[in-house]
C-alpha cells in the first residue's frame, strides 16, 4: 500500500466512526456513550489523517505519487475531526442543563408522560432553583405565549401545532389545558419529553411549555430550540 493511500484510509476510519456514532446509538446497538466515544475517536483518527496528509504533501516523493490522495485525506479527516468540535463548541456556550421552561417558578408538570420515563437517568420533576438561574443566564429570551383566544380556542391551535411539530402526542387533555409529548432527535434518536400547560390570562390565555431530556447533563441547546420553535409556530396562528 502506497504511504499516500495509508492517510486517506485512515480518514475514511475516521468518517466510518462518525456516521456509525448517531444510528447505532437511534438502533440501540450501543448506549449514548458509546456513541460519544466512538465521535471523539472520530475526531482523534480524522485529526491523525490530516496531520499525515500534510506530511506526505511536504515530501516531494509522496507528493508526486499521492496528492489526490493526500488532499482527499486532508479535507475528509478535518471535515470529521470538526463535526465533533463543533459539537463540543455548541456545548459550552450554553447552560449544562437539560430541563427547560418557559417557567421556572411553576414549571409545567408531566402526568401522562412519568411511566415512559420510568427508567430515565435524568429526572422528571423541576430541578429547582440552581437550575431555574442557569437557564435564566443562558436563555433569558425564554418566556410564556400570550394569546388573545380565549382557553378552549387556544388549546386547540396549541394541540394541533404540537403534531404538526411532528411529535408523539402522549396526552391531550382539554380540561385541564395540559398536552403531553415525546420527540425523538434525528440522529441518535434521543427522547425529549414535553409538557405544554394552556390557561386563562385576563380576557386571553397564556401558554407555557417544558421540554427535557431523559438522558445526559446537557442538551446542547436542544430543548431551548424546541420552545422557540414550537411557540413562533403557535405565535405565527
Amino acid at each position: 500500500m502506497k504511504p499516500a493511500h495509508i492517510a486517506f484510509l485512515l480518514s475514511l476510519i475516521a468518517a466510518v466512526l462518525l456516521l456509525a456514532a448517531g444510528p447505532g446509538t437511534r438502533l440501540e446497538l450501543w448506549e449514548f456513550r458509546t456513541g460519544f466515544a466512538l465521535m471523539r475517536w472520530a475526531a482523534f483518527a480524522g485529526l491523525a489523517a490530516a496531520a499525515l496528509a500534510i506530511v506526505m504533501l511536504l515530501v516531494p516523493r509522496t507528493r508526486r505519487t499521492g496528492s489526490a490522495s493526500l488532499l482527499a485525506a486532508l479535507v475528509l479527516g478535518l471535515g470529521v475531526a470538526f463535526v465533533p468540535w463543533n459539537g463540543m463548541r455548541q456545548a459550552r456556550a450554553v447552560p449544562p442543563i437539560h430541563d427547560i421552561s418557559t417557567d421556572t417558578e411553576r414549571p409545567p408538570e408531566f402526568v401522562a408522560v412519568l411511566p415512559l420515563r420510568a427508567d430515565a437517568p435524568n429526572p422528571a420533576a423541576y430541578g429547582g432553583a440552581e437550575v431555574a438561574q442557569a437557564q435564566r443566564e443562558g436563555y433569558p429570551d425564554l418566556g410564556p405565549l400570550r394569546m388573545d383566544l380565549p382557553p378552549p380556542e387556544a388549546f386547540a391551535k396549541a394541540e394541533q401545532v404540537a403534531r404538526d411539530m411532528g411529535w408523539e402526542i402522549v396526552a391531550a387533555d382539554p380540561a385541564t389545558g395540559r398536552i403531553e409529548a415525546t420527540d425523538t432527535t434525528l440522529w441518535f434518536g434521543f427522547k425529549d419529553d414535553i409538557v405544554i400547560r394552556v390557561e386563562a390570562d385576563g380576557e386571553g390565555s397564556r401558554v407555557d411549555m417544558r421540554s427535557v431530556s431523559r438522558v445526559g447533563k446537557s442538551d446542547v441547546g436542544t430543548n431551548a430550540k424546541r420552545i422557540r420553535a414550537y411557540l413562533q409556530a403557535l405565535g405565527s396562528r
